[in-house]
């Protein structure tokens, strides 16, 4: 008898779900638990992986790395980390990266420039930093301060100080709120767990002509959206936002533990030494596995199939949504894309977790945004037929479970 792919109460703290489906291999956009089951992935690691799973390529790379040299610190430096930090720069007006583990810390890393830059530049006081409703940049304290998500902040308050937050594309609230005494800007331009609520181009413009204006640095967070996943290099090309900062990291390093923060000259130009850094952060097995995954993602080819498959699950989406009374919305670009469903309020919390659930029985996995948003970001190497299937035994279980309700 094939032991259970489930685990429930593992040893692993209770902020997670008490219930756990192991997972043992990946393959092409599948993977495969542990009992021998395969699911066709339609969340990618939450956006991580983008490239799939089982690539030799990739795996080759690190293991050649990793028989040279695993780790040295950043009291020196090695080829594989100056020829990703040089070739990152050139992907817009930047002057050096800052490298960390994860989506949070290169924010932390945006975050404390920020705060350096407009200290150096304006004297103190203007420390402030302007977030969006619904925005999403991370845990660590810093990241979780611009998180204006009540139930992610309650329970750790006090906070940093100095945090403010508007409405997401309200450009009058933007033109009321923001001032001189502001650091920074830190903006999704897809709010990848507030419901993937895209940013208009008349919120961008806004943003970038008081940014300016005030002299405070725009970030934009491209942890979710960046390298690839919009079917452009950043997400911030398709709305016209120029930030002055970029944060990265999900799919830079194809699963494994790699962030980015892209600055400019003038921020660098402040810095002194030992005001930040990192042990871990742009190691030589990281970078040179990020510098092939690279290779894949910005090749302008590969780019424009991106666009050319979001096209085609949003028209797939698009028929789902004419057949289905639940579906209200579609959002996002790209292959970052999701359903908003109308659902009761008494029943939302346990609707979308069944849709969750009866999808991955069915072989299907699926992720959530928001509270009642489907949110899908398959691997960026997902073909047509895959996304159909995918579509096919979404629908079917849209149809069960939202007749029950």
């Amino acid at each position: 008898m094939k032991q259970s792919p489930i685990v429930t109460h593992p040893p692993l703290p209770n902020n997670y779900a008490p219930e756990f489906l192991v997972l043992d291999r990946g393959e092409g956009v599948y993977l495969t638990d542990t009992a021998g089951k395969s699911y066709l992935d339609f969340g990618s690691g939450i956006a991580v992986n983008s490239l799939g799973y089982g690539r030799e390529d990739l795996a080759e790379t690190g293991y050649r790395q990793m028989q040279k040299l695993i780790h040295s610190s950043n009291i020196y430096t090695t080829e594989p980390t100056l020829s990703l930090a040089k070739r990152m720069t050139k992907m817009g007006a930047f002057a050096a990266v800052q490298f960390g583990n994860s989506g949070s810390e290169a924010n932390e890393a945006a975050i404390k420039y920020a705060r350096l830059y407009a200290l150096r530049t304006r004297g103190a006081g203007h420390f402030k930093i302007l977030s969006l409703e619904n925005g999403f940049h991370g845990r660590t304290m810093g990241a979780l301060s611009c998180t204006p998500t009540p139930k992610y902040q309650e329970p750790f308050t006090p906070l940093v100080p100095g945090m403010s937050s508007i409405t997401f594309n309200d450009v009058k609230r933007l033109e009321t709120v923001l001032d001189g005494s502001f650091a920074c800007v830190i903006v999704e331009v897809i709010q990848g767990e507030g419901g993937l609520r895209v940013m208009t181009p008349e919120f961008a413009r806004a943003l970038g002509t008081l940014t300016r204006e005030y002299d405070v640095l725009l970030t934009a967070d491209e942890i979710q959206t960046g390298l690839g996943r919009t079917g452009y290099a950043f997400a911030s090309e398709i709305v016209g936002l120029k930030p002055d900062i970029i944060t990265l990291s999900k799919p830079l390093a194809g699963g494994l533990p790699l962030s980015a923060t892209l600055i400019p000259k003038k921020v660098n130009d402040l810095l002194h030494i030992g005001e930040h850094g990192t042990t871990f952060g742009g190691g030589p097995v990281t970078t040179a596995v990020a510098g092939k995954v690279l290779d894949t993602l910005l090749d302008p080819s590969f780019l424009a199939s991106v666009r050319e498959k979001g096209e085609f699950l949003k028209e797939k989406l698009t028929e789902l949504k004419e057949v289905n009374p639940r579906i209200s919305e579609l959002r996002g670009a790209g292959l970052l894309q999701g359903l908003v469903l109308d659902l009761p309020a008494e029943h939302e919390a346990d609707t979308m977790k069944s849709i969750l659930t009866k999808s991955r029985e069915k072989g299907l996995l699926v992720l959530r945004s928001g509270s009642n948003v489907i949110r899908i970001a398959p691997p960026l190497i997902i073909d047509n037929g895959e996304i159909e299937k995918g579509i096919i035994i979404l629908s079917s279980v849209l149809e069960e479970v939202t007749k029950e309700k």
